[in-house]
């Protein structure tokens, strides 16, 4: 078996993957703290410096969720489940909504794997940007990235986790209680600080929905290997954990983040024979593509000597 995609691994005493996931581990240690920098520093920390941090809160949101948060997904970083577990709870309070609630969404993300509208008129994918398309097509990037938030269907998600892993169900109540009453706690203990970090939080969530939006527009729906649209800025995916290997990553959901160069390098020959959509821009930066998609100018390709023998 390939060893990029073997999911045997070294035995080790602290981290379950890799020891490079002690980056990832501080960086999580390192976001909560400037959260709570950012609240409890309010009434000390000039507007000229808060509101720029402000927004980088907001950026850093996004960050987490499509970086960190989502590599801790497919691969929990240490071998002692109570330490997982306690990091769970920490990104549940840093981005603002239960990580097991994320999990279990995003999971079923990759079993749908932006699936178009099916014939029971939605999608598997409950992020699917084919859902509240009209005509078979993408939804516009605007709605999508701003009216995301607001579609999370916790009820729906916690039926479904209930009725397979019970323990499961338990942790998504667990953190969103969690979550609750320390947000209530900081609206009571400063009430300004909160509110005036609320838009700030919603449009972090919203930028990570423009981040989902073009990890997967103009890839294609129907190719496994061609399901996510990459970028290989080197500054986007050394910041980002690799998230740029988008494609890659759907295709073999498991490797882990230190493990994206070698498979794409493996499979890099049949991504091109499939149109695996690449774009230079980070995928927040995505509405800067302007070619159009590959898989599309690939058959294009193939039908030109077609045409002109038919001529």
């Amino acid at each position: 078996m390939n060893a990029v995609t073997s999911n045997s691994r070294p035995q080790r005493r602290f981290f379950a993957y890799s020891n490079w996931d002690v980056i990832p581990v501080l960086m999580v240690l390192a976001h909560a703290a400037f959260v709570a920098w950012l609240f409890f520093g309010f009434h000390r920390t000039p507007w000229v410096v808060w509101v720029p941090c402000a927004l980088l809160y907001s950026i850093s949101i996004s960050w987490a969720i499509n970086s960190t948060s989502h590599n801790f997904i497919h691969n929990p970083f240490f071998k002692w489940e109570p330490l997982n577990r306690f990091f769970s709870f920490l990104f549940s309070l840093s981005i603002g909504f239960s990580q097991e609630f994320y999990k279990h969404v995003h999971l079923r993300h990759h079993v749908g794997n932006m699936d178009r509208i099916g014939p029971n008129g939605t999608t598997i994918d409950p992020l699917s940007i084919y859902r509240h398309g009209k005509d078979g097509k993408p939804e516009s990037p605007w709605t999508y990235t701003f009216f995301s938030y607001f579609r999370d269907d916790i009820g729906e998600c916690y039926t479904r986790v209930k009725a397979k892993w019970p323990h499961l169900a338990r942790w998504i109540k667990a953190e969103i209680a969690t979550v609750v009453v320390i947000y209530l706690v900081c609206l009571i203990y400063d009430w300004r600080a909160f509110l005036i970090l609320v838009p700030f939080y919603y449009l972090g969530h919203s930028l990570s929905s423009l981040n989902g939006y073009y990890e997967h527009y103009k890839g294609n729906p129907d190719q496994p290997i061609a399901w996510g649209v990459s970028t290989y800025n080197k500054v986007y995916n050394w910041t980002w954990l690799y998230n740029g290997f988008h494609a890659e990553h759907h295709y073999r959901p498991k490797v882990h983040w230190t493990k994206m160069v070698e498979l794409r390098d493996a499979i890099r020959d049949e991504q091109r024979a499939k149109g695996v959509h690449v774009m230079p821009y980070c995928h927040g930066l995505g509405f800067l593509d302007r070619q159009p998609p590959a898989y599309t100018r690939l058959s294009q390709t193939s039908a030109a000597p077609q045409t002109s023998r038919a001529a």
